[in-house]
């Protein structure tokens, strides 16, 4: 377990949480509106849903809760994701996000880091994300390359 430690130490097989809260109609509709989102089901209205990108600030909760000193010598590089939405978060939803790293590895001087993300309903444990993120911790440049 790498608590304590930064995200750049994160190893396969590290699991991460569980983060548990409720959606809150603040959080959903802020975060929508940070992101352009107007339409009206993140925006307040009668069956108001969180947007499903939202999934990126449960990977910033079980990283915070995992790996409190950050980063690291590095700043992370989001570099792609994939989300499977099986249904609509809806605010008021009491959920319980876990994560565990599934793969780390080196390529062209980039090193990556691969996390899978689950997001379940609190009350009955059915699944409502899954959430496969990848970043890259340090890039090397070739040697005399500018910096």
């Amino acid at each position: 377990m790498v608590t304590g430690r930064y995200t750049s130490d994160l190893s396969e097989g590290d699991e991460l949480g569980p983060v548990e809260y409720t959606m809150s109609r603040f959080v959903a509709r802020e975060y929508a509106h940070a992101n352009e989102m107007h339409q009206p089901c993140f925006q307040g209205v009668d069956g108001q849903i969180a947007p499903p990108t939202l999934v990126h600030i449960d990977k910033l909760r079980l990283y915070k809760l995992a790996c409190p000193g950050g980063a690291g010598p590095s700043a992370r590089i989001h570099y792609e994701f994939d989300a499977t939405i099986h249904e609509p978060i809806r605010v008021g939803t009491r959920i319980v996000s876990r994560g565990r790293v599934v793969g780390r590895y080196a390529k062209k001087g980039r090193e990556y880091v691969v996390t899978a993300i689950e997001m379940r309903a609190a009350d009955d444990g059915r699944l409502l994300v899954e959430y496969r993120d990848t970043v890259i911790l340090s890039y090397r440049q070739a040697a005399g390359a500018a910096s």
